[in-house]
């Protein structure tokens, strides 16, 4: 088996009106393809999908999808500003600055911008 690409990320919600109105009104994105218990966004390449379900639960110990910003201060404050939960302080690493944020449901989020 030969692995070429990842099909999509998917994200467990509880409330789905909650989490499109954090992921398209705090972080800007656009559902592409919406049905009755999910969402998608097309990010670059990639998507995005969120669902609600039985089989879904939301927890901040699975996977963080990171999403690449174009202004890392401005997005910092931008988040801050709508009162995101931050887990610790944004940080510099040898390859970018991050920090990690939590939407509605506990999901972690990575904030990432590569250094030049």
């Amino acid at each position: 088996m030969k692995i070429t690409e990842f099909a999509f990320i998917g994200y467990p919600v509880t409330d789905m009106n909650r989490a499109r109105a954090f992921y398209e009104g705090v972080l800007g994105l656009t559902c592409v393809t919406q049905r009755q218990m999910s969402c998608e966004f097309e990010v670059g390449p990639h998507t995005l999908l969120l669902g609600c379900g039985p089989m879904l639960k939301p927890s901040s110990d699975g996977p963080a999808l990171a999403l690449e910003v174009a202004d890392f201060d401005e997005a910092i404050a931008h988040l801050k500003q709508h009162h995101v939960t931050f887990l610790g302080e944004p940080f510099q690493s040898p390859i970018c600055r991050g920090a990690f944020i939590l939407d509605p449901d506990g999901n972690r989020i990575g904030i990432h911008k590569r250094n030049a």
